[in-house]
């Protein structure tokens, strides 16, 4: 039964819309509005600069860690890895803003910082190289969940996780769909272009 409401909680912790309440209370704007709709921190990056997408991103990646790190706590390996992939449904589908959220990379960081930390540090240092010298965060967010699982299975991690994280890199990749058409049409908005 613990186990069960942990679970749930961590998808109502997933499904905290920080980048829309830190864009609201710091940005005075609703970041549905603005540039690609997206509740993500990208977006907020964006559409309000860096100081208030960084805060967006870490209170994202946040939820990803403690969900985690809650599940590990409780229940151990199989329970953290439903309690991470919950937290990242919660941010992709959030039940305060109708099922209509962001597209899980940070918080699903945060899982993967809590449970997998090698995997991290190098998903991490992909991700940068990529976002320099593309300036696509959408090529460097689907490259680097697409990495996910197989990183998992290099490092031997427990079954559970590299299931979770097959999960989550089929869900991040499904939520970027049409940031790969986009990419595919030469239209996709980089990183340091101003949203409007």
């Amino acid at each position: 039964m613990l186990e069960a409401l942990i679970i749930i909680f961590c998808y109502v912790l997933g499904s905290l819309p920080f980048s829309y309440l830190i864009s609201r209370l710091l940005g005075g704007i609703d970041i549905r509005s603005k540039g690609s709709g997206n509740i993500g921190a990208t977006n907020v990056y964006r559409t309000l600069g860096p100081y208030i997408g960084v805060a967006a991103l870490f209170a994202d990646l946040l939820k990803g860690l403690i969900a985690a790190f809650l599940g590990l706590t409780i229940g151990g390996t199989v329970i953290a890895a439903v309690c991470g992939l919950a937290a990242v449904l919660g941010h992709c589908f959030p039940i305060f803003l109708k099922f209509k959220g962001g597209k899980g990379v940070a918080t699903a960081a945060g899982v993967m910082l809590m449970l997998t930390p090698m995997v991290f540090i190098i998903s991490l240092v992909v991700f940068a190289v990529i976002t320099f010298v593309s300036r696509y965060v959408s090529l460097a967010s689907v490259t680097v969940a697409i990495l996910f699982p197989v990183l998992t299975i290099v490092m031997s991690e427990p079954i559970a996780y590299i299931l979770m994280a097959a999960i989550i890199a089929s869900l991040v990749v499904y939520r970027h769909n049409e940031n790969i058409y986009r990419l595919r049409q030469g239209t996709e908005s980089k990183i340091n272009e101003k949203a409007i």
